[in-house]
């Protein structure tokens, strides 16, 4: 019997979905043995570029500056380098690892934890192992409890968002950071940017600045001047920039029913073949 290599690319989704989880997961152990974590401010973000006499790029980074507060009640600063450009003025989470320091931005907490990703990644590879094998029964079992724990997962991230009581921040866009994406060619006319608001609000008393993840590919999407509206998570003391969507719960909605269908069928199927 000769063998498919077309089975192979029934693996990738699952060894990518397994990839990005078990990174995240490293990620998460990285942080919490970094331990406490010092609130810093940038006050300089030069761009710091050096190419070769071909023209080749031999350095290409950000010489982020900034300044906490010591122990004796006066400052530091520390430069540290990053590949990417933060706003002057924008607070970020400063940690000591060792003699070295790491930024680390604050990130949006993603729909998918970690370990329900690397768990997901993991079953589909089972799924497409199955699949290839031929063993229908193994194959149905497996994306049942793929569709049931990705609605389930869905469900209890929104609702568990939607109940920690997010507080509403008007914050003024301030100036817009663009990323340049690829230039123009003589094939791509065209130069492709991405749009990023920088903006300013109060929180406890205290002026933020933040570089905001949200994005766009339209020049005049974040008028300076506008406000965005931010949500300030009291139980975590985070600010984020996205609150609960109903189009999360719909969707976790949809494939735990879907999930709980195909139960019910495989149940039936067990009971006819007894």
């Amino acid at each position: 019997m000769d063998f498919d290599f077309t089975q192979l690319f029934l693996y990738i989704p699952g060894l990518v979905i397994f990839l990005v989880g078990g990174s995240a997961i490293r990620k998460d152990r990285r942080m919490k043995r970094l331990g406490a974590c010092t609130e810093a401010t940038v006050v300089n973000c030069p761009h710091v570029v050096k190419k070769d006499k071909q023209g080749n790029e031999v350095y290409n980074y950000y010489n982020v500056v900034v300044e906490y507060p010591d122990p004796r009640g006066g400052s530091e600063r520390q430069t540290i380098k990053a590949p990417s450009e933060y706003a002057v003025g924008q607070q970020v989470k400063l940690f000591k690892d060792g003699d070295k320091y790491t930024l680390v931005e604050d990130e949006e907490q993603p729909w998918f934890t970690a370990w329900p990703t690397a768990l997901g990644g993991a079953l589909m590879i089972l799924l497409a192992l199955f699949q290839n094998q031929g063993r229908e029964m193994l194959a149905m079992t497996t994306l049942t409890v793929i569709l049931v724990g990705a609605g389930a997962v869905l469900l209890y991230r929104y609702f568990g968002l939607k109940n920690r009581g997010l507080v509403k921040i008007e914050a003024e866009i301030t100036g817009v950071f663009t990323r340049q994406l690829s230039k123009g060619t003589k094939i791509l006319r065209d130069s492709k940017f991405t749009y990023y608001p920088i903006v300013r609000y109060e929180l406890d008393g205290k002026e933020n600045i933040r570089m905001c993840k949200i994005n766009d590919s339209r020049e005049k999407a974040f008028p300076v001047g506008d406000t965005l509206t931010l949500y300030y998570d009291p139980k975590n003391k985070r600010v984020l920039e996205q609150s609960a969507k109903v189009s999360v719960a719909i969707w976790g909605g949809v494939l735990l029913a879907v999930g709980l269908l195909a139960a019910v069928s495989l149940i039936a199927e067990l009971v006819v073949s007894l």
